[in-house]
């Protein structure tokens, strides 16, 4: 018995050792996590509401808008406020899905290394957020080009490329802040609520206090971060707005994020 165990011992020791295998490419968890926002039912017509959103809108232009006001920058604005809801609630339910699902425990056994999952998350987000502005961008296109052939007025592009560059980056940007809850919170419901809070309840507050109080008034575009997006739908840029963006978004957009990261890399999965 002895020897039969130092032989197979001995022939355990002479096989050579099983190479590691490669790491999962961030392209294919990439891939892995659009196909989870497409493969339920309630996923899909999320997505699908982006589309159903922006016909609406552009029909609701057709029907109701004068003739005179038929032009691009009117189908955009009006495809722009349910986008501006919809696809931050995509990106926080691409996030707390895991823990409201809870699949988030085969999530990270498959992938131990939560940092890629989460990188793979935002890219996802990202990219989802920068197609569904293009497809809106051009159902509102067509509804210009259609909606003044019918009426027989001149069509009318008065919505250039850096301009609607500004409204994608608009878009996006919100969409971060809802990734962002997401990893914050972890719990769809919560993350929602609390995403229309900082956008709607917060902004209309400091609105209010920037009328009654000089010192806010001309604090406001360095504390405030949806005012400072706000600069994002104007024609022009200047240099004092992005830096506005740039500090409002690294104290309620980066600082918030990377601890939302931290707090998924050390929380405990269930």
């Amino acid at each position: 018995m002895s020897t039969i165990t130092l032989e197979q011992e001995t022939t355990r020791a002479a096989r050579p050792a099983r190479p590691a295998p490669a790491p999962i490419p961030l392209s294919r968890i990439a891939a892995v996590e659009l196909r989870k926002s497409f493969d339920t039912r309630s996923g899909f017509w999320l997505m699908a509401s982006v589309g159903i959103a922006a016909v609406i809108a552009t029909t609701a232009v057709l029907l109701f808008a004068p003739d005179d006001q038929l032009t691009y920058d009117t189908f955009g604005a009006a495809i722009g406020v349910p986008l501006s809801i919809i696809l931050p609630v995509i990106a926080i339910l691409s996030v707390t899905s895991e823990w409201s699902q809870r699949s988030g425990l085969t999530t990270f056994t498959l992938v131990p290394h939560r940092s890629r999952i989460v990188a793979a998350k935002g890219l996802v987000a990202v990219a989802v957020g920068v197609a569904s502005m293009v497809v809106a961008l051009g159902i509102g296109a067509l509804g210009n080009i259609v909606g003044t052939a019918i009426a027989g007025v001149p069509t009318v592009w008065d919505d250039g490329p850096a301009f609607l560059a500004n409204v994608v980056l608009f878009n996006v940007l919100g969409m971060l802040v809802g990734f962002m809850l997401g990893l914050l919170i972890r719990n769809s419901a919560g993350a929602i609520v609390s995403y229309f809070v900082y956008s709607f309840v917060l902004p209309t507050l400091a609105m209010l206090l920037a009328e009654t109080q000089q010192w806010f008034r001309d604090l406001q575009p360095w504390v405030d971060f949806t005012y400072a997006q706000s600069a994002l739908t104007n024609d022009t840029m200047t240099g004092e707005q992005w830096a506005n963006l740039g500090v409002t978004g690294l104290i309620w957009l980066v600082i918030p994020l990377a601890i939302g990261v931290r707090l998924v890399l050390r929380s405990e999965v269930k």
